[in-house]
């Protein structure tokens, strides 16, 4: 009779683990869908979810754009609170920047809206519109607080075959003072595959193209998602960055995340690679 037991015990626990990986799918779709780690300020996910959102990435300037090695640390915390299934309020920018070399300082605050305009669940596809506005609330000496704000418009959406999800973004950046801050136009995409709880690997790509070209400094290059520095050179240029990672579910509503990312874009840009850690807790 214990043998029998025992070895029930053992069925039920090994066909736990298996399911836990490779089993079943979620009974909801949405449940296996992941928040992109990478470009976090900017790639939205079309998910309205109420979450607590804190991230660490750590850039490295290419040496080429000013001439020496220069890292920037920024730790921040995100947050989101769906007002109902459709409508968030979203605060997608704050937290502390140190340059290394350099100074440190209070990055900008924005914060906006998003509404998922269109969901279908039977086709696993949900399409969120949104915008955010950057209040220049900053210190200027890790080149936040200038000009007069900027607003960031944006469509977010996500096309899911039950564990294979594609994830893509398409916005803009329209400052206010266009002399102190550059307009551009960015795409960002991403797929993942949830393997299981604990792996849900993934890969993918963020450009930004620069529209405008402002007064404030002579660079050929903009700063892609954290600075905007105004510059005078960079109308027309492309910036690019493809990177690979994984989120871990450690419950059913705590995310972690790791992702590297790595320009690839030539000339004098700001992106030679970035790691970002963060974690997602929902309530």
């Amino acid at each position: 009779m214990m043998k029998h037991v025992i070895n029930q015990i053992v069925a039920v626990s090994c066909a736990a683990v298996v399911l836990s990986c490779v089993g079943i799918s979620a009974q909801n779709w949405e449940e296996n869908t992941i928040t992109p780690v990478t470009n976090p300020i900017f790639f939205e996910s079309p998910l309205i979810q109420s979450e607590v959102h804190p991230v660490f990435a750590w850039h490295r300037l290419d040496k080429s754009f000013l001439g020496a090695n220069v890292d920037v640390r920024l730790y921040a915390a995100q947050v989101r609170y769906a007002v109902n299934d459709r409508l968030a309020i979203i605060a997608t920018k704050d937290g502390y920047i140190e340059m290394d070399p350099g100074s440190d300082g209070w990055a900008d605050v924005g914060a906006g809206l998003k509404y998922a305009l269109y969901r279908n669940d039977d086709q696993q596809v949900i399409v969120t519109p949104g915008f955010t506005f950057e209040f220049p609330t900053g210190n200027r000496r890790v080149f936040q607080g200038n000009g007069d704000g900027e607003f960031n418009l944006f469509v977010s959406a996500i096309k899911g075959w039950d564990k294979f999800h594609f994830t893509a973004n398409i916005g803009g950046r329209i400052p206010i003072d266009r002399d102190e801050e550059t307009a551009n136009i960015r795409y960002c995409g991403m797929i993942d595959y949830f393997a299981c709880r604990w792996f849900i690997p993934f890969a993918t790509m963020n450009a930004y193209t620069t529209l405008s070209d402002g007064k404030a400094l002579g660079f050929k290059s903009e700063g892609f998602d954290l600075i905007n520095f105004g510059s005078s050179g960079a109308s027309g240029e492309t910036q690019a960055a493809w990177g690979v990672g994984f989120r871990s579910r450690l419950h059913k509503n705590v995310d972690f995340g790791f992702a590297y990312e790595q320009g690839f874009t030539p000339g004098n840009d700001i992106f030679k690679d970035r790691f970002t850690l963060d974690f997602v807790f929902r309530f």
